[in-house]
Parts: structure tokens; sequence; C-alpha cells
């Protein structure tokens, strides 16, 4: 659980021990209508959470935060640049993989899956180019293969950087860099809003029956 997250939860369960607590105690607005602003705390508290998960995403208001969504699966096309350190038996791509990407509006956390390894992101960052209409997606991330292809792909850490125009992108173009010495290209394209697929062979058959019934 990331630190964000431990952070709202906690703030949520204490929020609703806390509004429990109140008419336990005496203390409810039927009887004084001073009491009312006893339950203040807890209306505020709930009224950030409901706009962290979801109302920042409602029309109007995203509309006026301008705030890019781009959670959800996204189908992955990495292109390897020819000046990367790659063995002659590695895979210069294009490389298939598949991001998912929680999303809250104060918090992004992203997964990257290949057929040989996951990768997930460390920190993330949405930075807006006030105007443009185009914000920065960046984060780092540690990426770990599969036990069998350790040998030839060992464990590794890199960043990558998306650039996102549009208040909810179907489309998305990037750039990713390792601590192996590799860089390259990435294209997206939206699957679906869904953040469920656990391995790479559940996005793939998602992407799959995208394409077919589209």
């Amino acid at each position: 659980m990331s630190p964000a997250t431990t952070v709202r939860t906690t703030a949520t369960a204490l929020t609703t021990v806390y509004t429990i607590a109140l008419p336990l105690l005496g203390i409810t607005p039927a009887e004084n209508l001073k009491h009312l602003f006893a339950y203040l705390p807890s209306l505020l508290s709930y009224g950030v959470l409901v706009f962290d998960k979801w109302a920042w995403r409602w029309p109007l208001i995203h509309r006026i935060t301008g705030h890019p969504w781009i959670g959800g699966t996204w189908r992955a096309m990495l292109t390897t640049a020819s000046e990367s350190r790659i063995p002659a038996s590695g895979n210069r791509g294009p490389i298939t993989s598949y991001l998912t990407i929680e999303q809250t509006y104060w918090t992004l956390h992203a997964t990257l899956r290949t057929a040989e390894s996951r990768s997930r992101s460390t920190n993330a960052t949405i930075v807006k180019t006030d105007g443009s209409g185009i914000a920065e997606v960046r984060f780092l991330y540690e990426n770990t293969p599969r036990t069998e292809h350790l040998r030839r792909s060992p464990r590794h850490e890199g960043a990558c950087q998306l650039s996102v125009t549009g208040r909810a992108p179907r489309s998305i173009t990037g750039s990713y860099f390792t601590s192996r010495y590799t860089a390259g290209d990435m294209d997206l394209s939206l699957i679906d809003r869904s953040t469920n697929y656990g391995t790479f062979a559940e996005a793939q058959t998602a992407d799959q029956g995208s394409a077919e019934s589209g």
C-alpha cells in the first residue's frame, strides 16, 4: 500500500469513527443547531475523499480542473533506440506490453507488463503546462523479470515520460530510459478503463477482445 493510500485509508477510518461517536455522545444536529458544526470535519473529509476518487472526473468539474484522466489499461508498443546497448540475442522490438495506470486526483501508480517482466512505478508526477493543453507524466520504475529470464535480463531501474494531450486521451506517446543503458519510444493506445488485469495474458486477452468488438 502506497503512503498516499495509507494516509487516505487512515483518515477515512478516523472520520468514520468520529462521525459514529458524535451521536453516541449525544451530539446531534436535531437537538441543537450548534451541534451541526461538529459534523463539518466529517463532511469535509468525505467530500475530499469523493473528489479525490471520483468527482474530479465528472464532466463539469473535469472541465474546470483540466486534470488529465489516464487511468485504465493501455497497449504500449516499445521501440528501442538504435544506440541502446542490447545483446545480439536481445529483442529490439517493437515489443508489445500493457501499462495499467491506477489514478486518483492526487495519486498515480503505473504497472507495465511484458511477456517476460513487470515494472512498477516508485513515484509519479503530472506536470501541466498552463494554457498548452499538454501535460507531462513522469515516473521512476523498478523492473522485475520472470525467474526464467533473470540471467539474460537482470533487474533494473528506469524512468518514463509520457506526453498527454487533452483531458481524456485515448492515445499517448512517450519515452523510457533504463539503468542498462537502453532507451526508446512508447506508443500507448487505451484498451479500457479497467485496472483489474493482473497478468500480461489477461491484458492481452482484453486487448484482443476489444479489437474484435471494435
